[in-house]
């Protein structure tokens, strides 16, 4: 579990100072004649409170891996845009049950839109959408969350009420939520329209077109890992011919981790670290895995070598080796094989 105050921060606009006693949720669109309205009481209150642990990526985690390949737009991201947290509030789908919204009843509806209460310089709010299918669905897990970590939902993170849609990126999953929207259609928003979109390596600002069909808005993420202990360009002491790594392994739509690989002879020789994990179904589960390995040191080299690493999820999806044959324009999805080189003690 990351701590809120060590949980990595990302918006697009200031964060909003929101009055509890004045909060309200509006719910409209499909299958409603006019906006329903909730207090945060109502949320609290009226609908059972189920507690998930979910991680949450940003699209552009590992961005500065493709950047080092070829210029990209967008933050310089390390492997540090993806936190592991305790969620906790009603299920979206028990509150559009309460509604009296279903599937059945409404097929025109298929997506849910959702607007935060934080407002950029022109007026705009910023938005997404997720498919009805994740969001009326209560094996998975679509929150909004109150707390975080047991404790009320900080402000960075999005209070009062942050939609949490657990293994989806996470520029779905919108802080300071104020209004709900269910469509025929994907969101307006530019962030689900113009943005957070994967396309070929051949694709760049010359030439991209949003709008293409194929250029389908991002929801769930790749299987991706990362190498933390130690940092890029350190040290490690060797023990008995090994050196001890640690790291991080994520899938997005509930694909458990089922195996890391690490290798410190350019894939020669592959040894397989130890997990540690929560005891989720290998398709429900949203966390993250952490591992470990004590990896036997090749013998021979100058007193450095460079260590990968590359994860498998539960549906046998495996990190591709290339950030070249993975690029995009806005650097998204970046989830090759991760790689450093450190000096040996």
């Amino acid at each position: 579990i990351t701590p809120n105050e060590l949980f990595y921060v990302r918006n697009h606009h200031p964060v909003p100072e929101i009055d509890p006693e004045d909060y309200e949720l509006l719910i409209e669109g499909v299958g409603f004649d006019e906006a329903v309205s909730l207090s945060l009481s109502d949320l609290a209150t009226k609908f059972p409170q189920v507690t998930i642990t979910a991680a949450v990526q940003c699209a552009g985690n590992r961005r500065a891996d493709m950047a080092q390949h070829k210029k990209v737009r967008g933050m310089d991201w390390g492997g540090a845009a993806i936190s592991n947290a305790t969620w906790t509030g009603p299920r979206l789908c028990d509150v559009l049950e309460h509604l009296g919204w279903s599937e059945e009843k409404y097929p025109n509806g298929k997506h849910v839109c959702v607007d935060g209460l934080d407002y950029g310089p022109d007026g705009t709010s910023y938005g997404g959408s997720i498919l009805i299918e994740k969001a009326m669905d209560p094996r998975q897990d679509v929150i909004l969350a109150l707390k975080m970590n047991g404790e009320t939902l900080p402000r960075d993170h999005g209070y009062p009420v942050r939609l949490v849609a657990p293994g989806v990126v996470g520029a779905r999953n919108i802080k300071w939520v104020g209004f709900i929207t269910l469509s025929e259609e994907e969101s307006y928003s530019h962030w689900q329209r113009k943005d957070y979109k994967g396309f070929n390596p051949s694709i760049d600002w010359h030439n991209v077109d949003f709008t293409n069909k194929y250029a389908v808005s991002i929801q769930n993420q790749p299987v991706t890992s990362m190498v933390c202990d130690p940092l890029d360009g350190g040290s490690v002491k060797v023990v008995d011919g090994k050196v001890k790594l640690k790291g991080y392994a994520y899938s997005g739509a509930g694909a458990k981790i089922i195996r890391v690989d690490v290798t410190a002879d350019e894939g020669v020789t592959w040894h397989t670290a130890e997990l540690i994990q929560d005891e989720s179904p290998l398709n429900r589960s949203w966390a993250w895995s952490l591992w470990e390995l004590d990896l036997p040191v090749p013998e021979g080299g100058d007193g450095e070598i460079t260590v990968t690493c590359c994860a498998v999820d539960a549906n046998y999806n495996r990190q591709p080796e290339k950030v070249k044959n993975i690029w995009n324009l806005r650097g998204c999805l970046s989830n090759s094989w991760h790689s450093i080189r450190v000096k040996l003690l």
